[in-house]
């Protein structure tokens, strides 16, 4: 039977398009319309001179939607809402954080009026420290809550008790999800009734169900009615609808939603769960039209879902379950491979892999996962920035959206079972224009599916990079050696 497209929305069908040839498209940041030269400064001082293509489309678009400020009176239209869907490594942060900032900047009174809500701590203190460099100095506060700190600790960073009742500390909230639901239940005088900005990053990950219900308790938050105190009543939200007489009367802090993500889902159920409002799509996941030497045009990969960084080259290895150690030795020992991400399917085999390749010697190697507190988390991400260790070995939970510097190979030690794993794995590398190389250890069994699954994704350009056994030969003594070894740790 033929396919049923789904019928599309005409905000995903006619998205508007972003380059994704970061490096040819660079734009000085001073011809990007209606910053502001406090911050235009700090972006200097910074040695960012100039935007990828997907800041320069998106900082004027939000700065655009806040024109008149973030109060709508009568006449003010309520923003469009923003998705975002490009690369890993595309520089989708800035474009959030500078036209955040430069709304707020003149704010008087502090209130929380942006919340950005990432799936992981990691992701949320990245996030956090590139807020705390652009509002230094401003009078903006930036608080970050992610679990780490005590829970009393983070209500005091965020109220502040007074004799004439609560206020906020926190203008921006960088929170993870599970411990910002906590705040909204359970700390008084949190209040979202001011938020004018709510931003979700790596969205597809926040829109799968374990999180929605956090989206629709920010949301019933921000909607909440004062019933207490009657001053509040002239900034009364209500739910977008109708334009009545009623409904215009006063003013009102539109909030407006900023969805990004380098796997954005194309699917209108997920997103209609959203709720979005007349949103526009920025998107640099497109198929680009190729002209042929007769002079006509074909459409090239027109199932191309996703766009990869484009300094990236893909290969795999066909291999065997028990050859797969030796492999990832042979790339280390033999080959020198230097700063690699290797990734695993669970945190199980991730620690069983660290262990053995500790046991083999020869490699500077760590293991980057949940079962490690967060400042060891931390301080393994520095070492493999600086160089001091070759091999991390991590999960996907740890690593996602994670902007780890320097990575040249990224190894796929077991085969991703989906292609937006795969995706967000390979983009660790090749970030912000520079060249990359993705490995991926492919078992024969798997190697019918795993082709088929990026090629229904669009992806051509992956080479076959068989290794020969006598190649992994010399290592197999003394790998079996380190087994032993291991066996014996185990026990």
């Amino acid at each position: 039977s033929p396919q049923v497209q789904p019928f599309l929305p005409q905000w995903l069908a006619q998205p508007k398009r972003v380059q994704k040839h970061i490096k040819d498209n660079l734009c000085p940041i001073r011809d990007v319309p209606g910053i502001h030269p406090r911050l235009l400064k700090k972006l200097q001082m910074n040695g960012i001179e100039s935007f990828f293509p997907v800041q320069a489309e998106v900082i004027p678009a939000i700065l655009q939607s806040a024109s008149n400020g973030y109060l709508m009176g009568r006449g003010g239209f309520r923003p469009k809402d923003i998705c975002v869907s490009a690369p890993t490594g595309s520089g989708k942060t800035l474009s959030f954080v500078i036209p955040i900032v430069q709304v707020l900047l003149d704010r008087v009174v502090c209130h929380v009026r942006a919340l950005v809500v990432l799936p992981t701590k990691e992701l949320a203190q990245q996030v956090s420290k590139v807020f705390n460099v652009y509002t230094d100095g401003t009078g903006l506060k930036v608080v970050l809550i992610t679990g780490q700190r005590s829970f009393a600790k983070e209500q005091e960073m965020l109220v502040q008790k007074k004799v004439t009742g609560y206020c906020s500390l926190a203008d921006i909230v960088v929170a993870t999800p599970g411990r910002l639901t906590d705040h909204i239940s359970q700390t008084p005088g949190f209040s979202l009734m001011q938020l004018r900005f709510l931003i979700v990053d790596e969205a597809d990950r926040m829109i799968d169900d374990m999180h929605q219900n956090c989206l629709n308790q920010i949301v019933k938050a921000a909607f909440q009615v004062e019933n207490n105190s009657g001053s509040n009543m002239l900034f009364q939200r209500t739910k977008p609808g109708p334009l009545t007489a009623a409904s215009s009367r006063s003013p009102q802090i539109p909030l407006q939603k900023l969805l990004f993500s380098a796997t954005l889902t194309q699917d209108p159920e997920k997103l209609q769960q959203l709720d979005l409002f007349q949103p526009r799509l920025f998107t640099s996941v497109y198929s680009e039209k190729k002209t042929l030497g007769d002079g006509t045009e074909t459409e090239q990969d027109t199932n191309n879902k996703y766009t990869l960084p484009e300094g990236l080259s893909q290969c795999y290895v066909p291999c065997d379950l028990n050859s797969k150690p030796l492999l990832l030795l042979y790339f280390m020992l033999k080959m020198k491979f230097t700063r690699v991400l290797c990734f695993t399917n669970s945190r199980e085999a991730s620690h069983r892999l660290f262990l053995l390749v500790q046991a083999f010697g020869g490699v500077t190697v760590a293991e980057f996962s949940s079962r490690l507190p967060p400042n060891e988390r931390q301080r393994t991400m520095k070492e493999f920035e600086q160089g001091k260790i070759q091999l991390l070995i991590s999960t996907d939970a740890t690593a996602r959206g994670i902007d780890v510097k320097g990575v040249n190979y990224v190894i796929n030690y077991d085969a991703p079972q989906f292609i937006r794993t795969y995706i967000h794995r390979v983009g660790r590398t090749a970030r912000a224009g520079k060249a990359g190389v993705a490995f991926s250890l492919v078992l024969r069994i798997q190697e019918r599916r795993f082709l088929r699954m990026l090629r229904d994704a669009g992806i051509q350009d992956i080479k076959k990079h068989p290794v020969k056994g006598n190649s992994l030969k010399p290592l197999v003594q003394q790998y079996e050696g380190a087994l032993c070894k291991l066996e014996k740790t185990v026990k």
